[in-house]
């Protein structure tokens, strides 16, 4: 399966234990009101899969408010000949905060 829906707990062992990458496709302005810590910003209006980051050797994992357009920028990047998962953050980062788990403010 190319694209796989995971929970906040899974998200935030997999960074962790250093097994993935965070990448948040939000806007800019969104991020400066609340981002989770040790997210990559890659905002969907200028995503391209080339800019993100070094992930050699770890597992992909996207997330934007709810869960939505995560999946427009794992299309990107499946179509740009990417062919393990891509890992998308069930609820966005909502769930993540509904969950308990801290939001960092600029």
């Amino acid at each position: 399966m190319p694209q796989q829906f995971i929970n906040s707990e899974t998200v935030l062992q997999w960074l962790d234990d250093d097994e993935a990458i965070l990448v948040d496709v939000r806007e800019p302005e969104e991020r400066a009101i609340a981002r989770i810590d040790r997210s990559h910003a890659l905002p969907l209006s200028c995503f391209v899969p080339d800019a993100l980051p070094n992930h050699a050797g770890k597992k992909i994992i996207l997330h934007c408010a709810s869960g939505i357009r995560c999946g427009l920028a794992a299309e990107k990047i499946i179509q740009s000949g990417y062919s393990d998962t891509i890992y998308r953050l069930q609820g966005g980062i909502e769930d993540w905060y509904a969950s308990g788990n801290p939001v960092m403010h600029d």
